[in-house]
């Protein structure tokens, strides 16, 4: 598992992105696979969740992820385990609740307000990135709990880069649509006649946007379509291929 540093020295919380090493998944599944929607044997997917939640120090029933629908629908989690499909984004203020998502390309974002003790954890890929999902988690997070945007830490995770994310004309059009700065998130490749886009910088944007000082922001890097021995990529691999989980966690809701 992987760790972001701006989130490393916080106290009150826990939070991880896994690799593909460290499980017991096969093929294109492995080996560490925790998605439970991806089509791997359920029991591999069990044994994988376990060896995750033992790492956690918590069971396997105490870590949310949902049934991922690829639109922009937040759900607040509360003690109980709640209705998982359809979501995109989760956020909670209850301690020893892992909220997580999973992704193969998509940008995983990891959000803490310490000042409110509240996490977040949003799933971004492009069509959740165009309706402004990440912009909504804060949105609702400060409705809620009252959280401001110069007190969040935000972590943007391995995912796509602008390299190697090519993509239609309709996606880069449903982008200008949405009042984008075409010039600041994509780009043209003269050779191959395809715009490519940036979504590390377009969730950024919302970041920023939403008052986040830039110094909060911290981006991984690592583009899973060029690192896939190390991070599950559906373009590389396929859609039936292993999901990276990327989870956070409040460990104590002190001071």
């Amino acid at each position: 598992m992987l760790q972001f540093s701006g989130l490393s020295g916080e106290c009150n919380i826990s939070h991880f992105i896994t690799t593909r090493h460290g499980g017991v998944s096969q093929g294109n599944y492995a080996t560490m696979n925790p998605g439970e929607f991806s089509g791997d044997d359920p029991a591999s997917v069990r044994m994988n969740r376990q060896l995750l939640s033992d790492a956690m120090g918590i069971s396997p029933e105490r870590i949310f992820a949902p049934c991922q629908v690829h639109e922009a629908e937040i759900s607040c989690i509360d003690a109980q385990q709640q209705e998982m499909y359809g979501k995109d984004a989760l956020v909670t203020d209850i301690p020893g609740i892992c909220i997580a998502v999973s992704t193969a390309d998509c940008v995983p974002v990891l959000v803490y307000a310490p000042d409110k003790k509240v996490v977040a954890a949003i799933h971004a890929g492009w069509r959740g990135t165009v309706a402004h999902i990440l912009r909504g988690t804060l949105e609702k997070m400060h409705c809620i709990f009252g959280t401001e945007g110069k007190d969040v830490i935000a972590c943007i995770g391995p995912s796509i880069s602008l390299e190697s994310f090519e993509v239609g004309e309709e996606v880069y059009e449903a982008f200008k649509e949405q009042d984008f700065d075409m010039l600041r998130i994509s780009t043209w490749n003269g050779q191959t006649g395809k715009h490519h886009l940036d979504l590390w910088e377009a969730n950024r944007i919302q970041l920023l946007s939403f008052g986040v000082p830039d110094s909060q922001i911290e981006l991984s890097g690592i583009c899973t379509y060029t690192h896939c021995d190390e991070f599950f990529s559906a373009r590389r691999l396929g859609i039936r291929s292993g999901r990276i989980l990327s989870g956070i966690m409040l460990t104590s809701s002190g001071g």
